[in-house]
């Protein structure tokens, strides 16, 4: 049994729920979205047992350093994923996407040396437990059309935003 403590953000993107254990981040979702999220953390940790935390992990003032404009803030955010070994390498290359710059899941997938692998880069895409931090929000569909976002395109779209130098044009 694995005990996780839960706090809260507001953030610009509405209220964000933060997971962790000990320090380390282990999820990061979108107020909503916990179905999701509860998923997730049990297929990583099995059986847990969430509390509501005082005080604030590290996490949380390099989140609203990185909503201020320190985008650089949530480099150093540990995460705790456990994933597949596959997973793994995906969540590590997302997090090497530098602000401001996208990458195609063609791409990314090329980058990890699996040309050819760009649904199942998707799909670990899609079951990144740490939003935000873990950037898949930087991924994009070829062309650099914007797809697939767990928390929503809206809020995909504003992050990339956020990050972008002011002469990128998003569609």
């Amino acid at each position: 049994m694995t005990r996780l403590d839960l706090y809260q953000l507001r953030s610009p993107l509405g209220p964000l729920l933060l997971v962790c254990h000990g320090e380390r981040l282990v999820a990061l979702d979108y107020d909503g979205f916990g179905d999701r999220l509860w998923h997730l953390l049990r297929a990583r940790f099995g059986e847990i047992v969430p509390r509501e935390a005082a005080g604030r992990p590290e996490a949380t003032g390099r989140l609203e350093a990185y909503f201020a404009g320190d985008l650089g803030a949530i480099d150093e955010v540990q995460v705790e994923t456990r994933g597949t070994t596959f997973q793994e390498e995906v969540w590590a290359a997302l997090r090497r996407i530098p602000a401001g710059s996208t990458l195609t899941y063609g791409e990314l997938a090329a980058r990890l040396g699996r040309s050819g692998a760009s649904r199942a880069v998707g799909r670990a895409n899609g079951q990144n437990p740490v939003a935000i931090v873990v950037p898949c929000h930087r991924v994009v569909g070829a062309r650099g059309v914007l797809t697939g976002y767990g928390g929503g395109l809206d809020r995909k779209r504003w992050l990339l935003a956020h990050e972008a130098p002011r002469t990128l044009t998003l569609r």
